[in-house]
């Protein structure tokens, strides 16, 4: 018998273990318990890595890779150039090749994946470098010359999509390439006029809040240099000389419009609003306690055209044509009558989508239908995560913006999960076999139904709650009862309407469209008025997003075992969610409006007056449910003309100084003073002076408690920060001491008084 060092026992041979690694039979001196349970981990997650290379999964990562390039140019500080991201990205594919002719196929892999990172950040810097234009540097009030572009209707007005021709006071090289503005009476303007009017025009407004909604990045990439309002009578000018494309908009606006006007008229009331969003997009119409209904009961998403709609038009198209083409056997047996159909869905989504307006949510769903009905020419599976990828990637290189939008990040992650649960369930969730009779269909159809919902739902979960701090817990049953209504009924009465339209026989199909929405609208009023259909939560930050994000990437992408680490990140992120502070006091860009943390617990605002989107993004972000013009949003602070004055928990004096009268009288007595007067020169007693200097430097600011008394500070534009849409101050002129003249304003890039901040549930 060997000794009791040697590590083995006479007469025991190695034996398979079950999931075919070799198993020692009784007590081995090959090294501690310890170790060979790492050995034999190594040796399954080298099994699954396999399985996924073989299964070429890792395909479904170039993707990622090539978001998180986007993610890192939007992160960086200083606009770069193209050559450094361009050289890298040549670099690594030189590297991939030669390690894939070498043999070395982790190298190749990690070359690849470096290569789509630098890919990435080329897209967004050539991206910006595309859409630059001229932004507005400053409020200006001026006669402007404007070609109409798109005209919306919303409650009070209109509002109104201009491409510039010339603004009195700034220099051709000066002016915006477009300017979107409201109007109180658009009566008998038409996209396509030549306009002439008084404006009052502002920068698009920054951020309200460090890493809030940035409407200024937004209106940047959408050729936005300035929003504002008309405040004359609009004349009428000489046509401007625009281009084709400008064009065509304003006559797909019209047609658009006419169309809305026709729905809407023909089934009245909100329904016919309704029904009008669903087949135009456009929603301004809609009245506001329909919106709230919808949104209550979790199908806000049914009157965004973005996926939804492009599937269910598209299925309609390759359905409709593919039955038209079946009543002749002929052509049905001896052609592929499937392919026909596909690519008539093609040509059919492509028309819905320049109709419905081509907003980056619908054309991102355009993209997806459009690779899934191309698979189905070259005989593959329409719906695979292949093909998912493939759209993500040219989605992100025509638009990288959009993956720091909810619409991109709630679309694909939600279409992730459903191909996911399919993959694992062989296409067949209910049952595994194809079920026989009417009932038993009908059955697992409503099964597959509940549970994509479901999953759907889950999918998204993270990213609604960030960006728009709402959990719609009822969704599932306002979306079950819902969706039937809209594929069999709403939907195609739509297509239907617009087709019989130009022969003058679509009202009755408009009024069958109206029954259809008048019966989702009553189950959303239904299911809005659970209790706790809407509940609000808190910020939690971009570190808890990310890492959630990343867990569901995980558990999409992998089909081996190997995804169930996603539930290490999901408690992470879930972790760092819970762990996350919402700020003490949060000031907004131009340090005129003000929330802070008073003695209950809850945010006192201090002149909200004009701010009410800045407040309501403050509001949500805190799990306040209380609208901007709650009458109690005061608390214990106090304001009159001249400023505001209140306390924070730790009994902190908070001061908002709106007048120079107020200024040396709060300087001694206020621990934090806030104005946006530059006051530095003079006012030295506050523990902490933010002023107009420090607003036109950084922007929004919030500050945190911490356990030790000291204030921290988070800005939206960090030192430093120079891109396109977020520029550093301009230089200001200086006395003879070098600072700033007291008193002097802080600039008022707010667009607050222009009722031109978008409410951030519009990209839903």
């Amino acid at each position: 018998m060997a000794g009791a060092g040697d590590g083995k026992i006479e007469g025991m041979a190695p034996a398979a273990g079950a999931f075919g690694w070799p198993r020692l039979q009784g007590r081995s001196a090959a090294g501690p318990a310890s170790v060979r349970l790492r050995d034999r981990a190594s040796a399954a997650i080298a099994r699954m890595i396999e399985t996924e290379v073989a299964e070429r999964r890792l395909f479904l990562w170039l993707p990622v890779f090539f978001g998180v390039g986007v993610l890192v140019y939007f992160a960086a500080a200083q606009e770069p150039g193209l050559a450094a991201p361009l050289t890298a990205l040549g670099a690594a594919l030189a590297g991939a090749w030669k390690a894939r002719r070498s043999g070395a196929t982790k190298l190749a892999g990690a070359c690849m994946a470096a290569a789509f990172l630098f890919a990435g950040f080329a897209a967004g810097v050539g991206r910006t470098a595309l859409v630059a234009a001229p932004v507005l540097e400053r409020i200006t009030v001026a006669k402007v010359t404007a070609y109409v572009e798109t005209v919306d209707d919303r409650k009070g007005g209109g509002r109104l999509l201009l491409r510039v021709s010339s603004i009195d006071g700034l220099a051709p090289n000066q002016l915006p390439g477009r300017i979107r503005v409201t109007i109180r009476n658009h009566a008998g303007l038409k996209a396509g006029m030549t306009t002439r009017a008084t404006m009052r025009l502002v920068p698009p407004a920054p951020p309200s809040e460090p890493g809030g909604y940035d409407f200024s990045r937004e209106a940047f990439f959408q050729g936005i240099g300035a929003v504002g309002s008309i405040v004359s009578r609009v004349e009428r000018a000489p046509p401007a000389e625009v281009s084709a494309m400008a064009r065509i908009n304003a006559a797909i606006d019209r047609a658009r419009n006419d169309l809305t006007h026709r729905i809407a008229g023909v089934i009245g009331g909100g329904r016919g609003a309704v029904a009008a969003a669903l087949v135009t997009g456009k929603r301004g119409l809609i009245p506001e306690d329909d919106t709230e209904a919808l949104r209550g009961a979790g199908i806000y998403h049914v009157v965004s055209i973005s996926g939804l709609h492009m599937v269910l038009a598209a299925g309609l198209f390759l359905w409709s044509f593919r039955a038209l083409l079946a009543l002749a056997p002929v052509i049905a047996l001896h052609y592929p009558v499937k392919k026909w159909a596909a690519v008539f869905a093609m040509l059919g989504a492509t028309a819905y989508c320049i109709f419905a307006g081509s907003e980056v949510a619908t054309e991102r769903s355009l993209i997806m239908v459009g690779v899934m009905l191309g698979a189905i020419l070259v005989d593959r599976p329409a719906l695979s995560m292949r093909n998912l990828a493939i759209a993500a990637l040219i989605v992100l290189a025509r638009e990288p913006e959009t993956i720091l939008g909810p619409s991109f990040q709630m679309s694909f992650g939600a279409v992730a999960a459903m191909i996911a649960l399919f993959e694992r369930s062989q296409g067949d969730v209910a049952t595994g076999e194809a079920p026989q009779g009417l009932f038993a269909r009908a059955r697992r159809a409503v099964v597959i139904m509940l549970l994509t919902t479901f999953v759907a739902g889950l999918a998204t979960g993270p990213f609604a709650s960030f960006h728009f701090h709402r959990v719609n817990p009822y969704a599932l049953i306002g979306n079950s009862l819902t969706l039937p209504l809209v594929e069999f009924i709403v939907m195609p009465s739509a297509l239907l309407g617009v087709v019989l339209g130009p022969f003058g026989l679509d009202a009755p199909i408009w009024s069958l469209m109206g029954w259809g929405v008048g019966g989702m609208m009553e189950v959303a009023r239904f299911v809005a008025g659970f209790q706790g259909s809407t509940s609000h939560l808190a910020s939690f930050g971009g570190g808890a997003l990310a890492v959630l994000s990343l867990a569901l990437v995980w558990l999409t992408l992998w089909r081996s075992p190997i995804r169930y680490a996603a539930a290490v990140f999901a408690c992470l992120g879930l972790g760092l969610a819970a762990l996350y502070r919402t700020p003490d006091l949060i000031v907004d860009s131009s340090g005129r409006s003000l929330a802070l943390r008073g003695m209950e617990g809850r945010l006192e605002v201090m002149n909200g007056a004009g701010a009410g989107f800045a407040v309501s993004q403050w509001l949500l972000g805190d799990g306040d449910a209380r609208p901007p013009t709650h009458p109690d949003l005061a608390g214990q602070s106090r304001c009159d003309k001249l400023g505001c004055v209140g306390r924070l928990q730790d009994g902190r004096t908070v001061a908002l100084v709106l007048d120079m009268a107020a200024l040396q009288e709060d300087c001694g007595r206020a621990d934090i003073l806030v104005t946006r007067l530059w006051a530095a020169s003079m006012c030295r007693g506050p523990e902490l002076l933010l002023d107009g200097a420090h607003f036109a430097a950084h922007g929004a600011t919030e500050l945190r408690l911490a356990e030790s008394g000291d204030l921290l500070m988070k800005v939206s534009r960090p030192a430093g920060l120079n891109r396109p849409w977020a520029k550093g101050p301009a230089p200001r002129q200086t006395t003879a001491t070098g600072v700033a003249p007291g008193g002097e304003p802080a600039p008022d890039d707010s667009a607050r008084d222009t009722d031109e901040n978008p409410a951030p549930y519009l990209a839903e």
